[in-house]
């Protein structure tokens, strides 16, 4: 069912979302008070703001855009639960809250070897790159827009992988590491493209691969095609610029931590 009306200063807001991101951001608080840890401001500031970025991601305007009217707007969504939630999420999440973590599936057995097995980079990567290609194949992506359950899953899928495929970069849990920083370089350099991949895909096809957007009312003066393009084209130069962007900040660390244990010898 499609909304009367796009507006800008209206729309759709999802309890489930708004419910889930509470629940987690109040589990975040009360661990960081109750570990009486001195925590970096940096932490909870990066936390918080990847919980503000899904909360707009998929409530609002945005939102709308995304499931009624526009693939490119959809393609902005997807974005930043892939590339700004995921990593902030992890990004501030202290190395001791992810050991806590990994203790509590000792519980489960069998659980914390298969968490070892899939925060290795090849496969994390594996399995980030095979979700982000996988839910923009015409068939998967069409049956979530057309499902809304599955929709769910899809935005599930995608933000788990993605925490996985920056955990190699962002982890700081000592049970469950990152790459030293030379490999965290090596593994950017591929890091961005199974989204360089369907942006490719989604750029140069002549037509439209995604039914209904084809059918979806028009709320600019851009044809379906032109659309379609357009995500590509949006989802391309991200898939660029946050691995570099992400490649100097590890550079500069990296120096920064040899120049410090340069100073210590």
């Amino acid at each position: 069912m499609q909304p009367a009306a796009f507006s800008w200063l209206r729309g759709e807001i999802h309890v489930d979302v708004v419910g889930g991101v509470v629940l987690l951001a109040g589990a975040y608080t009360w661990a960081t008070i109750a570990s009486r840890r001195p925590t970096p401001l940096g932490a909870p500031l990066a936390f918080f703001g990847g919980c503000a970025a899904m909360l707009a991601a998929l409530n609002g305007p945005l939102h709308d855009l995304s499931d009624y009217y526009l693939f490119s707007a959809h393609m902005v969504q997807h974005l930043v639960l892939t590339l700004v939630v995921a990593p902030l999420w992890l990004a501030g999440t202290p190395g001791w809250m992810l050991d806590a973590l990994a203790r509590r599936a000792t519980s489960i057995p069998g659980l914390l070897p298969v968490l070892e097995r899939l925060t290795r980079p090849v496969p994390a990567f594996s399995i980030y790159a095979v979700a982000i290609v996988a839910w923009h194949l015409p068939g998967p992506y069409n049956a979530a827009l057309e499902i809304h359950a599955w929709h769910i899953v899809e935005h599930l899928v995608l933000l788990g992988a993605s925490v996985l495929g920056w955990w190699p970069i962002l982890s700081r849990s000592e049970r469950l590491p990152g790459l030293p920083y030379a490999a965290q370089l090596l593994y950017l350099f591929v890091f961005g493209i199974p989204m360089t991949v369907v942006a490719a895909m989604v750029t140069g096809a002549e037509h439209v691969l995604y039914p209904y957007y084809a059918a979806a009312p028009r709320v600019f003066d851009l044809t379906p095609l032109a659309d379609q393009r357009l995500g590509g084209v949006i989802m391309w130069v991200p898939a660029g610029i946050i691995p570099v962007v992400a490649f100097t900040v590890v550079f500069f660390r990296w120096a920064a931590a040899e120049h410090e244990a340069d100073d210590v010898a």
